[in-house]
C-alpha cells in the first residue's frame, strides 16, 4: 500500500470510527444500550435495550447474603463453584468476580460507557 492509499485508508477508519462512537453515545444518552461489551452479571441486553435477567438476580442476592454473613470473596467463590454456579460466560467463579459482583451491587463502580471525547483523546493518542 502506498502512503497515500494508507492515509487515505486511515482517513476512512477514522471517520466510521468517530460516526459509531457518535450513535453509541447518543443511545447511551437516551439510557438505551449502546454495546459497551457485554452487559454486567445480573444484566442482558434485549432489543437494544438492558434489562435485569432474573436468575442471575438471583445469584447476585446469593452472593449478597454470603458476603454479609462474613465470608471472604474466595469463600464466597468457592461456594458457587462447589454448587455448580458459573459466570455469564460459563466459567467457574474467582474471587475477582465476586468482588465485581459486589462493587457493583453496593455502588462502587457502576459502568458507565466513555464519552465521544474521552475516547477521541484515547485514539488520537494510540493512532500516532
Amino acid at each position: 500500500m502506498t502512503a497515500e492509499k494508507a492515509n487515505a485508508h486511515h482517513h476512512n477508519t477514522s471517520e466510521v470510527w468517530q460516526r459509531l462512537q457518535a450513535g453509541r453515545v447518543a443511545k447511551a444518552s437516551k439510557g438505551g444500550y449502546a454495546g459497551y461489551g457485554s452487559p454486567a452479571y445480573g444484566e442482558r441486553a434485549v432489543n437494544g435495550e438492558i434489562v435485569k435477567d432474573e436468575k442471575e438476580q438471583q445469584v447476585i442476592e446469593l452472593i449478597r447474603r454470603h458476603h454479609k454473613s462474613g465470608k471472604s470473596l474466595q469463600q464466597i467463590a468457592d461456594w458457587m463453584n462447589a454448587q455448580g454456579y458459573t459466570t455469564k460466560r460459563g466459567h467457574q467463579w474467582q474471587r475477582i468476580s465476586i468482588k465485581r459482583v459486589l462493587d457493583r451491587l453496593y455502588g462502587r463502580c457502576p459502568r458507565k460507557p466513555q464519552s465521544a471525547e474521552s475516547d477521541e483523546s484515547a485514539a488520537g493518542a494510540t493512532s500516532s
